[in-house]
């Protein structure tokens, strides 16, 4: 099926002078991508034990080295965990340090980040069950307080607060953030968080997120607006180790969440390479397997699935993200979801998606400058480094920085 991805194109005029101010005039500007702006997002928590030193192990920092080498290939975007429980494991010594040298890391290659969540009922801190619940809203504000403001300027998008359509009537275990989400209500918990990050990091790009799908999150998202929560992306929830949910779904999903006007981050896709999970496990996290191997069929089944999600979600213009959830195999509940095999070998899935993210939606081209100078710059949107004569110059093909001439002076 032909899809219409012209709302991923930009052009822009560029202009260039010699040092006098005299136009270059019928040269050969060689027009390279470097990145895109839409957000190709994938698994990479390791990136913070790697850069923080404590990766130590030698075999460990080369096998970490050779997938991020494969991982940059495909993926502008990273999540960094700020799961409370394993983030804060003793009140009063967080990660802050070991984590920030992951995120500067990442930046320093030119990847986005974004931090994963600053308020979720599952994994958050213990020692918040010893408190009240005026305490524990305490302790949860102060700790947005103190990590969105320090990681302010490397990490400014954040999911704020994670799978609050289940958060007060969640029952598999006694924790803080229900509690309080009980006593609050969902839309003045959301309230309550969204404000803080807003307080100490103002410009921030700020996400709820959830796998609940259904019209529940729809109502939850629409009482927050009305209620003035500074929602400014959705966050959409896809593991899908039951079995691909098709373009019909997909396009039912995009059709409901449009409604909003905001950008949409499918945040955790992931599509496994082996047997499908049976349909009667209602939390994923309850399906218990010795192994789950990945295969030659169910391998091809993935690439071709993931390459038309991809294709869909790139296709529709208020679709900011894909995040897929793995990049390695047996990552996260065991699934093979990954876009590699456990020994780091690629998977078709990975070979199908780099055809499309760096062939098909790539811009590698050339322009000619006219008599007086000008030429014009189009392509697949994003950062480009743009060549003429032995100079390279950077150009940033975005959709808030088209207009307007941009002028190079050449030596």
């Amino acid at each position: 099926m032909a899809r219409d991805y012209s709302h991923r194109l930009g052009s822009k005029k560029v202009r260039f002078l010699k040092k006098d101010g005299t136009p270059i005039k019928g040269a050969n500007v060689g027009v390279d991508m470097v990145r895109h702006e839409f957000l190709f997002g994938g698994g990479l928590f390791d990136s913070v034990q790697y850069a923080s030193g404590e990766m130590s192990d030698p075999k460990a920092r080369e096998f970490f080295e050779a997938k991020f080498a494969k991982w940059k290939e495909l993926h502008n975007n990273c999540t960094l965990p700020f799961y409370w429980g394993g983030f804060e494991r003793e009140r009063g010594k967080p990660r802050l340090e070991q984590t920030m040298a992951g995120a500067k890391w990442l930046k320093d290659q030119g990847i986005t980040l974004k931090g994963h969540p600053l308020c979720w009922h599952t994994s958050t801190a213990n020692f918040l069950l010893d408190m009240t619940n005026e305490e524990i809203i305490k302790a949860q504000v102060e700790r947005i307080y103190r990590d969105a403001g320090y990681f302010a300027g490397v990490i400014d998008m954040w999911d704020v607060i994670n799978e609050v359509v289940i958060m007060p009537i969640f029952d598999k275990y006694d924790n803080g953030i229900t509690r309080i989400c009980k006593e609050l209500g969902r839309v003045k918990t959301v309230k309550t968080m969204f404000d803080a990050v807003r307080k100490v990091n103002p410009n921030a790009t700020l996400l709820i997120n959830d796998f609940n799908l259904s019209t529940n999150y729809q109502i939850l998202i629409d009482g927050c607006l009305n209620a003035g929560v500074s929602i400014d992306e959705i966050g959409l929830q896809t593991h899908q180790h039951q079995g691909y949910m098709g373009e019909e779904k997909l396009m039912e999903i995009l059709e409901r969440y449009e409604v909003f006007d905001k950008p949409m981050h499918f945040t955790e896709i992931t599509l496994t390479s082996g047997h499908i999970m049976p349909p009667e496990i209602v939390d994923l996290n309850d399906y218990k397997v010795s192994e789950w191997p990945t295969t030659p069929e169910f391998e091809d089944r993935q690439a071709r699935e993931m390459s038309e999600m991809y294709e869909i979600l790139f296709s529709h213009p208020l679709v900011r993200t894909a995040y897929s959830w793995e990049f390695i195999d047996g990552g996260w509940l065991g699934a093979p979801s990954g876009m590699l095999r456990k020994d780091g070998s690629k998977k078709p899935v990975y070979d199908a998606l780099y055809d499309l993210i760096r062939k098909q939606w790539w811009t590698n081209t050339t322009a000619l400058t006219d008599e007086d100078g000008y030429a014009e710059i189009k392509g697949y949107r994003g950062d480009y480094e743009l060549s003429i004569f032995d100079k390279k110059v950077d150009l940033a093909l975005r959709k808030d920085e088209l207009c307007g001439v941009k002028t190079y002076i050449i030596d």
